[in-house]
């Protein structure tokens, strides 16, 4: 029968959000409900209470979670009750184009549960990424749950589920980062921490961390960044060519999502170089750069989504890395909250005072 449960909700653009009763119904057919352990406070939540992913309120937040199934419905096969699992919001679907031309990583029909939660009232509420995890217990399709090692923390493990993986992922999947590369990332919150981390994990000679925050800094640099940049004192493009002698980075991730670091992303990078967007732009930003420039520099201007990942092949392997000691996962958490402390969290992650709040239910 269906369970009443502690939820974060957003009711409308703006207003603070509030912890609330949902209802979560039994799992149906290819569905799940999964007691959350705990989830990180990510930028994407917040855009989704400024109204900046689109007008579906109410939302029921947070998506960057692990936690353990608590049962399953008809003709789930890949996870059961008990399992400890990381929530992903791609969910591939097997059968499109992409996932037959064997780039499941790129899937164009992922997935959600058919079901809605619902308030008391019956109004549906709206998961944020199809997860809503900022709650002790969500459904969600069963593909969404990828088990992993049950030895690491709830904590840790959940922040694969977004801004972890999107940065390290951005870094060794679309910024193709190999043994030896020169590479620079432009915002260092936690994605841009995480691709930090990525590029030093995939061998690179010199990474150039770039934020106007020298706090953000000196946690980048604890995290691998060999170099540091502030843009608010130094021009980064120059900043960044002086660092490889003159010609730009081989791979410049662009974590902040805005058209002005996007433009420092493009004239930092090395002829025949990348650019790797991996920041999340709002709606009404545009982008203007002269065609000849993006012609005669050549390379490759990529967006990167989710660190263009698969789940059930990246989260297990990195979750291994981090039991091995070789991925530090729990330097990325701050502090650990409780539910009803979520949009004092907003507050402390706009100010930038946060890597990751995480909160534990």
């Amino acid at each position: 029968m269906p369970q009443h449960v502690h939820g974060v909700v957003a009711r409308a653009k703006g207003e603070p959000v509030r912890v609330e009763t949902v209802v979560v119904p039994d799992p149906g057919p290819g569905e799940a409900v999964v007691r959350v352990q705990a989830c990180g406070v990510c930028h994407t939540d917040l855009h989704y209470r400024e109204g900046g992913i689109n007008d579906d309120f109410p939302f029921l937040l947070g998506h960057e979670a692990a936690g353990v199934v608590e049962q399953v419905g008809p003709d789930v096969t890949d996870v059961a009750p008990g399992d400890f699992v990381i929530l992903n919001w791609r969910a591939v679907c097997g059968r499109c184009r992409s996932c037959r031309r064997g780039r499941p990583q790129y899937c164009f029909d992922t997935h959600n549960a058919r079901q809605r939660m619902t308030l008391l009232d019956g109004t549906e509420l709206s998961p944020a990424l199809g997860i809503g995890a900022f709650a002790e217990k969500t459904l969600v399709a069963a593909g969404q749950c990828t088990k992993v090692d049950p030895d690491a923390s709830p904590a840790a493990a959940g922040l694969l589920g977004c801004g972890v993986m999107a940065g390290i992922g951005a870094a060794i999947n679309t910024g193709g980062v190999g043994r030896g590369d020169t590479v620079a990332v432009i915002g260092c919150g936690g994605v841009g921490d995480a691709a930090v981390v990525g590029a030093r994990l995939a061998g690179a000679a010199k990474v150039i961390a770039v934020d106007i925050d020298d706090r953000k800094l000196a946690t980048a640099r604890s995290l691998g960044a060999t170099h540091t940049v502030n843009s608010r004192t130094t021009d980064p493009v120059e900043a960044v060519r002086d660092l490889t002698g003159g010609f730009g980075a081989d791979v410049v991730i662009e974590a902040v999502g805005r058209p002005e670091t996007y433009r420092q992303a493009f004239y930092a990078r090395d002829l025949a170089g990348t650019v790797v967007l991996v920041g999340v732009p709002t709606p009404e930003m545009r982008l203007e750069l002269p065609l000849l420039d993006v012609f005669g520099r050549g390379g490759a201007l990529k967006s990167s989504w989710y660190g263009d990942c698969l789940p059930s092949r990246g989260f297990p392997m990195l979750i291994d890395l981090h039991l091995q000691g070789r991925l530090d996962l729990d330097a990325f958490v701050s502090e650990t909250i409780a539910l009803d402390e979520v949009e004092d969290a907003f507050a402390r992650m706009h100010k930038g005072d946060v890597l990751r709040s995480v909160v534990i239910l």
